[in-house]
């Protein structure tokens, strides 16, 4: 029998402490017959499918790709028109293999992908099979498990294996829509607002509770073990880790086996990885390493992080570049668009005075920066990826208007869309030999290192400040108690 399936994905995480709304335009979409052509043949979770549609004979429903870097709150017509399309492509379906973020919230709906979910069902019936891939930086909700018939979340950070986890989910559709297995998804929690060394998967508690997963995969005793670390940026009653079970049939033993992982989660909450050094320091380093550098000094600056949801214009970690008199560096990237503007009236080769930065937030990470610039290069922002991370995999992407600017001896990227560095195309799009820079500078948190590591003499981390800092959120709608906020013994 030949079956027709849904598939697509819907692709933000929202961090509801920005001011900045998530709106379409903020979307990089594809709709319908643009879908093939830009997927078919690449290692993302939409290459993983169309690849599966071919080996099991299925007729694929396409109707929507859409991927936002993390923002702020998704306003109400966007998440409205977003499912329009989604589930637009649902009449006549059998089942549905997705990739939902889980993460994002909307004007209206806190739980967005359980919202979709419950739609989907709707339209689909109670028996169809539903397989969801997620980022393991889902805030996981009931709602979500017991509408969706398998949670499959990614097992890597940085992630990079978004393709076999949806192979995973194909297979195990195959399965269901032929009867062999009644998939079923269960979900533990506990009062977490962050753990898992958030979601570090080299070592610690997440690597564990990962390897236990697919050893009980593997033995037979659950279809799926998933475990996610959460989005703390989101202000939402479900924030937090969560662990699902995906069992054919009967949930108890599932349901025990969540719960266990999460007792372990709980008593390693506080376990972690995450360390930063001093702006100063940092330079230092740099200073000391740049002449005659046979490999870039990576320095990160995770507290102006776009790829959390922050504004990715703060300009305080490339001031104290400037005036350390960097040279052989290279920075990636302030989001300003009119700074882009600027020097394409400039010109390339040309020099001029470039405000460059800091309007979102001054009072985090610095405000507007005035540089004498000479500008290097201008781009339409549109170049293919080919790393290893979720931004690669052969795709081709676009931040917009972009140029390279040379200010003293630092290279320095401005786009028009915000984005995280995590492949290396970013930046030798722009003209950028990351292979001869004495320091390379990047706004990222923990995704660059699929690409960047391999390439750097050192990697440190920096917080110069911006909305990742975490040092000014007041949470309003998690659930209380919680901790770390609040006292808790269980």
């Amino acid at each position: 029998m030949s079956y027709r399936i849904l598939t697509g994905e819907i692709d933000t995480e929202t961090n509801t402490f920005s001011k900045v709304p998530t709106t379409l335009k903020n979307f990089e979409l594809l709709l319908g017959d643009e879908i093939p052509p830009a997927r078919r043949g690449t290692r993302t979770a939409l290459g993983a499918a169309f690849e599966a549609a071919e080996k099991f004979g299925w007729t694929l429903s396409h109707p929507l790709a859409a991927v936002a870097t993390p923002s702020g709150t998704v306003t109400n017509e966007t998440f409205e028109q977003l499912c329009t399309w989604l589930l637009g492509g649902a009449e006549g379906c059998q089942g549905a293999l997705l990739n939902l973020m889980g993460a994002m919230v909307a004007v209206g709906y806190e739980d967005t992908e359980g919202e979709i979910l419950a739609r989907l069902r709707a339209v689909l019936g109670p028996d169809a099979p539903i397989v969801v891939t997620l980022d393991m930086h889902a805030n996981v909700t009931e709602k979500m498990a017991t509408n969706a018939s398998a949670l499959i979340a990614v097992r890597t950070y940085p992630h990079i294996d978004y393709y076999e986890r949806t192979w995973q989910g194909a297979e195990l559709l195959d399965r269901a829509l032929s009867g062999k297995i009644n998939p079923r998804t269960v979900i533990a929690k506990r009062p977490m607002l962050h753990g898992l060394d958030g979601g570090r998967t080299q070592v610690g508690p997440m690597r564990e509770l990962i390897d236990r997963g697919d050893a009980l995969e593997d033995s037979g005793k659950a279809l799926v073990v998933s475990v996610c670390a959460g989005f703390a940026s989101s202000d939402i009653y479900d924030v937090g880790p969560s662990v699902t079970v995906t069992a054919d049939g009967d949930t108890a033993e599932a349901q025990r086996i969540a719960e266990e992982f999460m007792d372990y989660a709980w008593e390693t909450r506080a376990f972690t990885t995450d360390t930063t050094i001093s702006v100063a320091e940092a330079l230092e380093r740099a200073k000391t390493g740049e002449a005659g550098a046979d490999k870039p000094l990576v320095i990160v600056e995770i507290g102006d992080n776009p790829g959390g949801g922050a504004y990715g214009d703060a300009t305080d970690l490339l001031r104290a570049m400037i005036a350390a008199d960097l040279q052989n560096a290279a920075f990636h990237a302030i989001f300003d668009p009119e700074a882009v503007q600027a020097g394409i009236t400039i010109g390339v080769g040309n020099k001029g005075r470039i405000r460059l930065g800091g309007k979102h937030a001054p009072e985090m990470g610095g405000g507007p920066l005035e540089v004498e610039a000479q500008i290097v290069s201008l781009t339409d922002g549109r170049f293919r990826c080919y790393g290893p991370s979720f931004l690669g995999g052969g795709t081709w992407r676009s931040f917009g208007p972009c140029m390279m600017m040379r200010v003293g001896g630092i290279e320095v990227a401005v786009i028009s869309r915000p984005e995280q560095t995590v492949d290396l195309a970013q930046l030798t799009s722009l003209g950028i030999d990351l292979f001869h820079c004495g320091t390379v500078a990047l706004k990222s948190y923990h995704h660059f290192r699929a690409a960047f590591e391999p390439i750097a003499r050192e990697v440190v981390r920096v917080d110069a400040g911006g909305l990742g800092s975490k040092t000014s959120r007041q949470y309003r709608n998690a659930r209380r108690p919680i901790w770390p906020l609040d006292e808790i013994t269980l």
